[in-house]
């Protein structure tokens, strides 16, 4: 049975997402349909990538991965289709791709979508006949494919002494997800003490916490989350809106913002 998983900015008040679904059993009625999130943001590919990327990890081998994000920013000629870490990502050629898989795969093929094709339904479609082809061991209407659009996650600035993390996810409890990973953060702490500094010289965070119940409520913590990475929040509280936190935005006027999408981590001898 083949497991498939779909992940969009669409959004549920629409009837899209049940028609795909309806698309892909018909095609293949056995199979089993998964979503991990229609509410991605359109042009937020790092906030599309840590959602999805941290999920598709915990799905069996072989499972194919549908993406549809910001997919009619220009008309597509083509989905992509990438083997990664025994799964299958299908998506859009617009850089996806690599925001979750941090490099450039070695297998990629591309899915055409001829002119004909007017709606997200029609290239959906096509993706499903794929994925059918595919495992009924046919061979899939696709041609390899070389040169893709890449875009890569944002990285964190970092120096002796600190390190400016961008704000990459705030939950719906208003917990705020850091790009920076354990490993990151050990590597540069280097056994120091630090402070995660939530409101310049007046708030900080001076310890790494297991779970929300190792502080009183109302107390401010950090721990690392099950996706490795860096997250502060407060127990039973709002550490997005006490503190005006913000997801790192990609627009490309950043004045006046950038203390509110990034968070500064010290370290002291």
């Amino acid at each position: 049975m083949p497991v498939i998983t779909l992940s969009s900015d669409i959004g549920l008040n629409d009837y899209l997402v049940g028609a795909i679904k309806g698309q892909l059993l018909t095609a293949m009625p056995d199979c089993a349909i998964a979503d991990i999130s229609h509410q991605l943001t359109a042009f937020d590919y790092q906030q599309a990538a840590y959602i999805c990327g941290n999920a598709f990890g915990y799905f069996p081998g072989d499972t194919f991965h549908i993406i549809i994000v910001n997919f009619f920013d220009q008309h597509p000629k083509r989905m992509l289709l990438a083997e990664y870490n025994s799964q299958y990502i299908i998506c859009p050629d617009n850089g996806i791709l690599t925001m979750i898989t941090q490099s450039k795969p070695v297998d990629i093929k591309a899915i055409p979508i001829p002119a004909t094709a007017k709606s997200l339904l029609d290239a959906t479609k096509l993706i499903a006949d794929c994925i059918k082809q595919m495992i009924t061991g046919k061979k899939p209407d696709t041609t390899e494919v070389k040169d893709i659009e890449e875009k890569y996650p944002m990285r964190s600035a970092v120096g002796t002494d600190w390190i400016d993390s961008q704000i990459i996810f705030i939950d719906n409890f208003e917990n705020v997800v850091l790009n920076v990973t354990k490993s990151e953060f050990e590597e540069i702490r280097a056994g120091r003490s630090f402070r995660i500094v939530l409101m310049r010289n007046s708030e900080f965070i001076t310890r790494i916490s297991d779970n929300y119940a190792a502080v009183q409520p109302g107390e401010n913590l950090a721990f690392f989350n099950a996706g490795g990475y860096l997250e502060i929040a407060i127990n039973k509280g709002n550490v997005a809106g006490l503190f005006g936190l913000q997801r790192y935005a990609n627009a490309s006027n950043m004045q006046n913002r950038l203390l509110y999408q990034t968070v500064r981590i010290l370290f002291e001898s």
